[in-house]
């Protein structure tokens, strides 16, 4: 990791008796694409509300760039670019006349707030449709559009949360280019998303998320080479999993057996050999198979295997 731009240490937040975040810590380096991942409830939102300004918490400490978020406030998110999950933008205005009011709200004036806007909509490629109202905007374009409000200010860390959700493949392979562009500039991005290809693609390391804590941080490729592995999903009555599992659990190929949900997880060294055993198995034994998934390493596997859960869940 290069020089750390963002500190979090130690962040907590109850909500009454519920914690939803518990001793989060973290730094993301200068020039970083870091992903935080994590299923619904797992704390991401909370997390990222926090480091965003929109709520205090309850004890630790956030750094941008040597400046204590606690002490300096305003001077931390004057350099941060927050790009929500659900759309801010008015939908009778045109494009531009979105971005000439945003810029004005962030403190920019003249030529330098025109000169701002053109460029961030060459960036997220919607200079051609720059006079056209938003309402008349596919989905795609409305988060194109969305981005390049963050953008405006130049901010040194943008936080992206679930930037492609609802859109086209098009529009999510416009969103990756500028994401990949504004990178290759120097911008830091924080990225959350529920399509695990987005964080493999994109993020340089990336933190999975459950019950309010940090349970994995590393890169995509280290994640999926210490913890993933071929997985089986198969479904089973409970009785059937049970005697499946006492079968296959000392067969070479499989490297683990786990039962949850109705399910049997199969973490495979050999996911074709452990397949081949567990069809052998079930049909010399009468067992009725209901489901059966294949899933290769990668860090779908990964997450699986922390959680028990997929992204989406």
């Amino acid at each position: 990791m290069s020089e750390p731009i963002l500190v979090v240490q130690e962040l907590y937040k109850a909500y009454g008796h519920t914690q939803a975040i518990r001793g989060v810590s973290f730094q993301i380096g200068r020039g970083e694409i870091f992903g935080l991942l994590g299923p619904n409830g797992a704390g991401k939102t909370t997390t990222v509300s926090i480091l965003t300004g929109l709520l205090a918490p309850d004890r630790g400490q956030i750094t941008l760039d040597g400046i204590s978020f606690q002490r300096m406030p305003r001077a931390v998110k004057a350099r941060l670019g927050l790009v929500p999950q659900d759309l801010a933008l008015y939908p009778t205005l045109s494009a531009r006349d979105n971005l000439l009011f945003f810029g004005r709200l962030y403190g920019l004036h003249g030529k330098r707030l025109r000169e701002r806007v053109e460029a961030v909509l060459e960036i997220v490629q919607l200079t051609p449709r720059a006079g056209d109202a938003v309402q008349t905007f596919s989905g795609g374009m409305k988060r194109r559009l969305n981005i390049a409000v963050g953008l405006l200010h130049e901010p040194e860390l943008l936080f992206l949360d679930e930037p492609t959700v609802g859109v086209d493949p098009q529009s999510r392979n416009a969103i990756f280019e500028s994401v990949e562009a504004l990178n290759r500039a120097g911008l830091t991005i924080l990225y959350t998303t529920h399509y695990m290809e987005e964080a493999q693609r994109l993020c340089h390391r990336v933190a999975i998320m459950d019950q309010g804590q940090i349970i994995a941080l590393d890169t995509p490729a280290a994640l999926i080479r210490e913890l993933g592995s071929g997985l089986i999903l198969a479904g089973l009555p409970e009785e059937a999993s049970e005697a499946l599992a006492a079968q296959l659990e000392h067969h070479p190929a499989v490297k683990a057996i786990r039962r949850r949900d109705g399910r049997l997880y199969l973490e495979t060294y050999h996911t074709q050999e452990a397949l081949l055993a567990l069809l052998d198995t079930t049909n010399r034994m009468g067992l009725p198979l209901r489901s059966l998934e294949i899933l290769e390493a990668n860090l779908e596997t990964v997450f699986l295997h922390l959680t028990g859960k997929r992204l989406r869940d």
